[in-house]
């Protein structure tokens, strides 16, 4: 049995609208979601043994069953028991280049590579649609992880509509090393606050999200209208988190006042993005925000959108 090293991209948020309940228990949502090219290396291997044993260069990644890493080695050995049996234990070592509970799918993106990986170690055959119904088992990002790209996602985010890629922007990341939001927190306040505006009917839904496929934002990424793009970035959760955690407040205000496209928090949190047309102009803006806010806590990162999702970086 190959052993195999995948590269496992993070993904950023260009749009995300509350659009109201869900009977499970999430929120019905309406994004666009975008890869970037910082990504983490998930390498796996045969061990064995009959144990998933976790290893991870960083001390903050748990390596215990709670990672979804480890949670998609358990999907996939309860989907195909008796080629599990037959393949044994698996070590998988993760080269942490996502920065920790940040908001940008680090966890889920690593899960994505495990199940991509699985799939090829035991030859499977599976297709990426089949991949992305097993993925959605494991968390609401997990399936995009898989393609990565550009897309708007609906439903809990699990539903998938790619639409032109978009890989021709840069993008500065900014996140305070020690400062964490809880996803869980970030919309059960959102729907404390503004509850009273959740739309109930299914057929409002569709009409709403429909409205997101054909608006501007979605108009100005096919047309790679960049200053348009970075004009129209949106993201309901920082109507809670910005008034709940000034530091993150602040630093995109920093970003406003540089001189990029755009900025906008990610996801939940706490990261703060700033869209930039170059690699130049990235570095530019990184230079002058570290110096309007010179926090040793505060960590920078440059890279590049990305047309990519999990892919077989070596075997």
């Amino acid at each position: 049995m190959n052993s195999y090293t995948l590269s496992a991209p993070a993904k950023i948020n260009l749009y995300l609208e509350i659009i109201g309940d869900r009977p499970d228990g999430y929120h019905e949502l309406v994004m666009i979601l975008q890869s970037i090219e910082l990504a983490d290396l998930i390498e796996l291997r045969p061990n064995g043994t009959e144990q998933t044993r976790l290893h991870c260069n960083n001390p903050q990644v748990p390596l215990d069953a709670s990672n979804l890493a480890y949670k998609a080695v358990v999907l996939m050995q309860e989907k195909f028991p008796k080629i599990a049996t037959n393949y044994g234990g698996i070590d998988i070592t993760i080269d942490k280049k996502i920065p920790v509970a940040a908001g940008l799918a680090g966890g889920s993106t690593n899960g994505a590579a495990v199940l991509v990986g699985i799939n090829l170690m035991w030859e499977l055959g599976l297709t990426v649609p089949q991949l992305q119904t097993l993925a959605a088992k494991l968390g609401s990002d997990v399936p995009f992880c898989i393609s990565g790209g550009t897309a708007i996602a609906t439903g809990r985010g699990e539903q998938l509509d790619p639409i032109i890629d978009l890989d021709n922007l840069w993008v500065v990341l900014a996140k305070y090393r020690s400062l964490s939001v809880s996803t869980a927190w970030a919309y059960n306040t959102y729907k404390q606050q503004f509850g009273n505006s959740y739309i109930f009917d299914s057929e409002d839904v569709k009409s709403r999200t429909s409205q997101v496929h054909s608006g501007a934002l979605v108009d100005a990424i096919v047309h790679k209208d960049s200053v348009n793009i970075g004009k129209l970035l949106h993201n309901d959760l920082e109507k809670v988190v910005l008034s709940a955690y000034p530091p993150v407040a602040q630093l995109r205000k920093a970003f406003q006042q540089v001189g990029c496209l755009g900025t906008m928090m990610s996801g939940s949190g706490p990261t703060v993005f700033a869209l930039c047309e170059s690699r130049e102009q990235a570095e530019l803006v990184k230079v002058k925000v570290r110096e309007a806010i010179p926090d040793p806590d505060l960590e920078f990162w440059v890279t590049q959108l990305s047309s990519a999702g999990i892919q077989v970086a070596s075997y």
